[in-house]
């Protein structure tokens, strides 16, 4: 299975300007582009190489893990965007108010847990099997999945998410991000 640059829901500069077109060209078409070329280099002649990336992401290691982690997190990250933000569907603000005591301590937690991570990853949240809500971050390619855990919702860390825009200030990109969450697609996940 050859694996493909997925498709924006929306035009490169739609996201202006919390995140710039520029910013969209680099961290979707280069970086992102360039974990899925090396995936598809890699998983070749392997036993991965018919496997989705969720199947690579929970059997591999190494280079062949990080590359298609990379590419599910970048995608999962970019289609959970969205210029035109909603308000917070009644159900998912419930489930994060139950989970969290309300919605502004969530974003209190989630950003601190985004600021905190040293170095390269991701902050998500996720819910365990019993569909309790919980902030999780996990360095470089990390993937909550690998722990029973399904994301819900996520934000890059990585300096390449936001050194254009927002050069060494990540608060200030996080800030910018939660303009940016997609409401709808987190709800639509809470399964």
């Amino acid at each position: 299975m050859k694996h493909l640059l997925p498709e924006l829901p929306y035009a490169l500069e739609a996201l202006e300007p919390a995140m710039s077109r520029e910013t969209l060209e680099f961290h979707y078409g280069k970086h992102l582009q360039t974990y899925i070329d090396n995936l598809n280099r890699l998983i070749q002649g392997t036993p991965f190489e018919d496997s989705s990336l969720e199947e690579i992401i929970m059997k591999a290691d190494g280079g062949i893990l990080n590359n298609a982690a990379q590419t599910w997190n970048h995608t999962f990250f970019f289609k959970g965007l969205t210029p035109s933000q909603p308000e917070i569907p009644q159900r998912l603000l419930k489930a994060i108010e139950k989970a969290f005591g309300s919605f502004e301590e969530f974003k209190t937690q989630f950003t601190q847990t985004a600021v905190s991570l040293f170095g390269s990853g991701w902050a998500w949240l996720v819910s365990d099997g019993d569909g309790r809500l919980s902030i999780a971050s996990e360095p470089n390619a990390g993937n909550p999945m690998r722990k029973g855990l399904r994301p819900l919702l996520t934000v890059d860390v990585w300096e390449h998410a936001y050194y254009i825009d927002y050069r060494n200030r990540r608060a200030d990109y996080l800030n910018a991000w939660w303009s940016l969450v997609d409401w709808n697609a987190v709800d639509g996940l809470l399964g």
